[in-house]
């Protein structure tokens, strides 16, 4: 069986990819940062009858002890084939009431803690002159959103080292692709960090439009099915030569030729709509 190893497994596009790759047959490393959460992922493979191709591991991306173990556990494998970097969260707010700590957070999960794991795997692949990275970035890594600055510009970040390490890779055999989604009806805005609480203040400058962007985040009825998502990453991992970006959503690919195409004016004035 061709292994995959998966992070943030718990819940989300990492649960729901995990079960699709061992359903096609995959060895799946699903990695979670708490075990605690692991019964949800048990029971569905169970339940499926596919104990046998999961391993659950832990691992906390942003955990230099935990980068270290999963660091011993990659020697002991034979071969990695895929690595899918889907662990991360959402942080939002407007940039003048975000504590700058908020936004160290936001990056040491969302882009240090996948370079960490990158790192890790990278040998692997590199030796054994196959492989590919799968990095699950968002439609924010093409396109600015007030009220989202950390999950944007961190997401931007994502899709810089993914293109840069395409780059450095491909040499050696190994793909990099990235996997931009829309909007998705998982946890993302539901579990962790959230909306800084400055900005949840009514005295806050920015309240009215903070509501506004709240109820675009609570609207799930324009939100896609996210086995969707699981589905082309596990379509993705089949390709011998994944191209670089994968847009996927309800009316992505039209906002981003959309965004390339219009004067900055007018689209600034669409999208200050969204909050406005």
């Amino acid at each position: 069986m061709k292994t995959v190893i998966i992070t943030g497994a718990s819940s989300g596009f990492g649960l729901l990819s995990t079960l699709e790759f061992a359903e096609k047959g995959w060895y799946v490393i699903a990695t979670m940062r708490n075990l605690n959460k692991k019964a949800v992922l048990r029971n569905a493979v169970e339940e499926k009858g596919i104990v046998d191709r999961v391993k659950i591991v832990e691992l906390d991306i942003t955990s230099k002890d935990s980068i270290n173990n999963f660091k011993e556990f990659v020697a002991t494998l034979d071969t990695i084939d895929i690595l899918v970097n889907n662990a991360g969260f959402a942080a939002a707010g407007f940039v003048e009431e975000i504590p700058i700590e908020e936004y160290r957070q936001q990056f040491e999960t969302n882009l240090f803690g996948t370079i960490s794991v990158t790192q890790a795997v990278l040998p692997v692949m590199r030796n054994q002159n196959k492989g590919t990275i799968i990095n699950i970035s968002s439609i924010s890594g093409r396109v600015g959103f007030p009220g989202l600055s950390p999950y944007t510009s961190s997401k931007h970040a994502l899709e810089g080292l993914s293109e840069s390490l395409r780059l450095e890779m491909k040499p050696y055999g190994v793909n990099v692709a990235l996997v931009e989604p829309g909007s998705y009806q998982t946890n993302i805005w539901s579990t962790g960090k959230q909306i800084t609480s400055k900005s949840l203040d009514s005295s806050s400058p920015y309240f009215p439009m903070v509501k506004k962007l709240m109820a675009r985040l609570e609207n799930t009825d324009s939100f896609g099915n996210p086995s969707c998502v699981a589905r082309l990453i596990v379509k993705i991992a089949d390709q011998k030569n994944p191209r670089l970006r994968y847009p996927i959503g309800k009316g992505i690919r039209f906002m981003i030729i959309l965004k390339k195409v219009l004067p900055w004016k007018m689209w600034e004035k669409i999208v200050r709509k969204v909050v406005s």
